[in-house]
């Protein structure tokens, strides 16, 4: 069983895939083929953004944001500790500060009502991260940002696709950044991620930063980065994009599926009825993980952690941990453990998962 079975995906899309390769090959424009438009104006339709900018990684996504909006060294950015460390990362890259609000219990996302607890003069941004596939209280975020003058930046790394009381992930907020990473709900064969937003401005700023400032060839109007998506892995998107709608139903069919063979047997973290998920990742929340995982492991199931230790509590970060615990984000990061997901996944497989969950948190409970 695979963790999330990108060869599957693969047998299904490989005539498509392998005809846009070939494409590619024989127009031979690499970097900014036509591919690479044509991947963002339908990225952005689906979004219902203006504008998308495809860039290189999500990680390049949400660092191409920040310049955008000019962050500078001292400013702070509030964010989440429970996510990847790439969210954190960029923000520090610039010489600005993450400080971290915690997150709810029962969604992992970040708590709305502790962000405004941690606004100063110096705060420039917020940046809530989708996690799970589920995006955050952007409606109470907005509003916070609104009164303080802030940009909000959705990390929405594992969400494309999700809806937030009907609207698209990545068209939430000020600007919003995905990722293709091959194991996200829409990914490439290598790395790649894009940037949304409706403010023509930002757009255009962000466009010229993702090819190291230039607003023509060799006329470089701003600092910027070398961020570009190669042509090749705009055009194996474009092949799954043809079935991403039906991979976003597949998806929330198989977690609403998780959801009612787990009730009251595990915790699943919660699903908001206002919002879709995507469930780039499925999670529960266990006691005893070492064991429940090490039982799954002999049972054939893999599993994996999102995220084992908050990014405060990194060695690299220790020195921005401006508050003396984060106790939600603590608890959780010893408890969460991700099941198999993914379009893909079979009712048959899916019913061995559960199956050895409910026995592997029995025997943990001994």
């Amino acid at each position: 069983m695979e963790f999330t079975d990108l060869k599957a995906q693969y047998r299904e899309m490989r005539s498509d895939i392998a005809a846009r390769i070939q494409t590619v090959l024989d127009h031979g424009h690499y970097i900014m083929g036509p591919e690479v438009e044509e991947l963002e104006q339908r990225l952005a339709a689906f979004t219902g953004a203006r504008h998308c900018i495809s860039v290189s990684s999500g990680t390049e996504a949400l660092l191409i944001a920040l310049m955008a909006i000019g962050v500078r060294p001292g400013d702070e950015i509030i964010t989440t500790p429970f996510s990847f460390v790439a969210t954190a990362e960029v923000i520090v890259m610039l010489g600005a500060i993450p400080v971290f609000a915690d997150i709810e219990p029962d969604t992992c996302l970040i708590s709305a009502a502790r962000i405004e607890d941690c606004i100063t003069p110096r705060t420039r941004a917020i940046i809530p991260v989708s996690l799970y596939g589920q995006a955050a209280d952007m409606d109470e975020i907005n509003a916070i940002a609104r009164r303080h003058g802030l940009v909000v930046i959705e990390d929405a790394a594992q969400s494309l696709g999700a809806t937030y009381k009907g609207r698209r992930s990545c068209n939430l907020s000020t600007i919003g950044c995905t990722s293709f990473f091959p194991s996200k709900p829409l990914g490439c064969y290598g790395d790649g991620g894009a940037v949304f937003t409706s403010d023509p401005d930002l757009a255009k700023a962000m466009r010229e930063i993702r090819i190291h400032g230039q607003s023509q060839r060799y006329v470089h109007t701003r600092v910027g980065v070398g961020g570009r998506m190669d042509t090749l892995q705009c055009a194996i998107v474009l092949a799954k994009f043809d079935y991403f709608d039906w991979e976003i139903e597949q998806r929330i069919r198989i977690g609403a599926r998780y959801n009612t063979l787990l009730k009251d047997k595990v915790q699943a973290i919660a699903q908001r009825q206002d919002r879709t998920g995507v469930f780039g990742q499925y999670t529960i929340a266990v006691d005893n993980r070492p064991v429940v995982q090490e039982v799954l492991k002999q049972a054939g199931v893999p599993t994996a952690i999102h995220y084992p230790v908050p990014i405060p509590m990194q060695v690299a970060y220790a020195s921005f941990n401006t508050s003396p615990r984060f106790p939600v984000a603590e608890a959780m990061s010893e408890r969460v453990l991700s099941l198999p997901m993914g379009p893909y996944l079979s009712d048959r497989d899916q019913d061995r998962v559960v199956e050895a969950v409910v026995k592997a948190v029995e025997q943990a409970r001994h």
